[in-house]
């Protein structure tokens, strides 16, 4: 990882998972207070209302973690090294990470006004776009081979709205949105610190735990949702990850890296499609949930619920492999 100490990466990542460990419990009390909770119905298996504390949890995890992080470098509690890389990323990069915050939180109040009063698909929609808009206006923008602003900012709105809601469409099983994001993260946080992108290896490493730190609340027998709060939110932090990350550059404009978040998220992107082009075939509105799923299908080829999620999260981990070594496979 060049010479920043990967122990720290993983210091980041446990603290991370402890902290969403410690914080889960609660929200999942607080949303049953506040009647934030999923009622049984129409396509769903669970038969008492189940708490949707997925949300809340994570962004509150990501709050402490960013105020022990600024605390650390502000006070050089890390080594001097350490916290001279990290000072110097944030100097270049903090405005990015906070326009990621605030459209992360954004996206989570969407979803949250959602879960609890269900929106308009239009205004659930109109306010994805908002986020994905000031987001790639601040200057978060996936940077093409073509040289155009314009391009390059639209194409960074569309890819912030279609992972959004493939991560919206995928949660359809205990722990699978949480388990797919948690390898998507982790393999973007590994490219991240391969290529010496301190600051988004830090980041993301620490998302990573979030997730792993839900996880268990979510997965075999879920005590709790993430909900459209925390699927909305799941989405768009890992949107900006991949687009945060420098896969390409003008002296390099062949590389294959520049292809890795497709493979990375290859697996919420494929279901989205698959689903999409089902409910157009159909003639159905592609917005309304249906059991089309690969992971419906898979239930309904004989696996269990709890094998289904296991597999789709064994070829997300393995896409996200595959994008670590295939550019340098061609490249040679």
């Amino acid at each position: 990882m060049n010479d920043f100490p990967f122990n720290l990466y993983c210091l980041g990542g446990l603290g991370a998972c402890l902290i969403t460990v410690i914080l889960t419990p609660i929200w999942i009390r607080l949303s049953r207070r506040l009647e934030l909770t999923d009622h049984p119905g129409h396509r769903k298996i669970h038969h008492h209302p189940m708490p949707l504390a997925g949300g809340p949890a994570i962004l509150s995890s990501l709050v402490c973690l960013i105020l022990i992080g600024i605390i650390c470098v502000s006070t050089e509690m890390l080594p001097s090294v350490v916290s001279g890389k990290l000072a110097l990323a944030l100097s270049d990069r903090g405005s990015q990470l906070t326009v990621l915050f605030c459209g992360a939180t954004g996206m989570f109040l969407l979803g949250l006004i959602d879960d609890l009063h269900t929106l308009t698909p239009s205004i659930k929609f109109a306010g994805q776009v908002l986020a994905a808009v000031v987001t790639a206006f601040s200057g978060i923008q996936i940077e093409l081979f073509i040289q155009s602003e314009i391009i390059q900012f639209l194409v960074t709105v569309l890819w912030i709205l279609t992972l959004t809601n493939a991560f919206n469409f995928i949660d359809n099983m205990n722990g699978l949105c949480s388990g797919v994001a948690a390898i998507c993260i982790w393999s973007l946080a590994w490219t991240a610190s391969v290529s010496g992108q301190y600051l988004v290896a830090a980041f993301s490493f620490a998302v990573f735990g979030c997730f792993l730190g839900f996880l268990p609340f979510n997965f075999p027998k879920a005590k709790s949702f993430l909900g459209d709060s925390g699927s909305h939110l799941t989405g768009y932090l890992v949107a900006v990850l991949a687009v945060m990350s420098d896969y390409y550059s003008p002296f390099n404009r062949v590389s294959l890296s520049v292809l890795n978040p497709l493979l990375i998220l290859s697996v919420p992107l494929i279901d989205l499609i698959w689903v999409v082009l089902i409910r157009f075939r159909l003639k159905k509105p592609f917005y309304i949930g249906d059991i089309n799923h690969i992971s419906h299908r898979l239930v309904r080829r004989g696996f269990s619920p709890r094998t289904t999620v296991l597999v789709i999260w064994l070829c997300g981990a393995a896409s996200g492999t595959l994008s670590i070594y295939w550019p340098a496979f061609f490249q040679n």
